[in-house]
């Protein structure tokens, strides 16, 4: 049931009051975000909004680890002398790595095109040999290779999955609370999507970081994790609508309910937020990506449910009070 005596408490944060601020901010954000994907999205070949990894393009990477600083004019020799000895389109990428257990300084990430059974251990010799003659204490330390059909079949199936979450959580919302609310819900979950997807093209841009599956892992994880938290704070809204409504405008109930809502959010948030930031430094650099989705996704979900859902809850209402009256 409802604190009746809610509404008499002071606000923590009056947030209903510059509903328009923390919109506008929300947009701001998305803009570089947007930026990186719409540019991502003409200069790739396959137009893709991210840089994708093997597991969606098909390939082979092969990873060499490395004892002290890596040169940028190694690197372009290195390049040289793969494209000379019929390596087809070599990427490399330089990896710092800063995990207690890990022995060596740098990961080089070779990444080519699939290399078939027959010719595998040949081609995987040939780039090793290439690689010890420019780095003395290099050491092949893992091999990934995906075939091109299992790449894009992978993709198809990837983004059906995510269409199929949004289309059920928006259903059940709807259902479960009213219409406006689940659309809601889907805005606020694409804001968050949007700006993960947005610093992983800025990454992409700048760092060549690429996506693969543990990507998309950590996107419904965050989706999972965004709509729990706005699911709480719709729900105390809907709560406090049914008992305070003839007594108080719509606005100060949400502004009330959300402020209600806020600690919880807040410290469920940082609680996983310690674990995360352990994943991050110490967990090893082949889940550094996957943790850094994970991390941005739980900050900007409670960010959203909080600022954002809320918000556009409480213009949606007032329109719809002024469009009965």
């Amino acid at each position: 049931m409802a604190n009746t005596s809610l509404l008499k408490n002071k606000y923590k944060i009056d947030i209903v009051k510059y509903r328009w601020f923390w919109i506008i901010f929300s947009g701001l954000l998305l803009v570089p975000c947007i930026i990186a994907i719409i540019y991502l999205s003409i200069t790739q070949p396959n137009h893709a909004p991210l840089k994708l990894g093997i597991d969606f393009t098909g390939g082979t990477i092969l990873q060499y680890s490395v004892d002290g600083a890596v040169p940028a004019n190694k690197i372009a020799t290195l390049r040289d002398k793969l494209l000379s000895n019929d390596i087809k389109n070599p990427t490399i990428q330089v990896t710092s790595t800063s995990s207690i257990e890990d022995s060596y300084n740098n990961l080089i990430s070779i990444k080519t095109v699939f290399i078939g059974d027959k010719q595998s251990k040949n081609t995987e010799n040939k780039i090793t040999q290439i690689v010890k003659s420019n780095f003395d204490n290099a050491e092949l330390v893992q091999v990934n290779s995906v075939g091109p059909t299992l790449g894009s079949e992978l993709l198809k199936n990837t983004l059906i999955a995510l269409f199929l979450a949004f289309i059920a959580m928006v259903v059940y919302i709807s259902f479960r609370f009213h219409f406006e609310y689940g659309w809601i819900a889907l805005v606020s979950l694409f804001h968050d999507v949007l700006i993960i997807i947005g610093v992983f093209a800025i990454k992409g841009i700048f760092f060549d970081t690429t996506v693969d599956s543990l990507f998309i892992t950590a996107i419904l994880t965050v989706i999972g994790y965004s709509i729990n938290d706005t699911i709480v704070v719709f729900d105390r809204i809907r709560e406090n609508m049914r008992f305070l409504a003839k007594k108080h405008s719509t606005n100060e109930i949400i502004n009330a309910s959300i402020n209600q809502t806020i600690a919880r959010s807040i410290n469920t948030s940082a609680t996983t937020l310690l674990t995360l930031v352990a994943l991050y430094f110490f967990g090893g650099v082949t889940i550094r990506d996957f943790v850094l989705a994970i991390m941005i996704g739980i900050i900007v979900g409670t960010y959203s449910s909080i600022f954002v859902a809320g918000c556009i809850l409480s213009v949606v209402k007032e329109k719809m009070s002024q469009k009965h009256a």
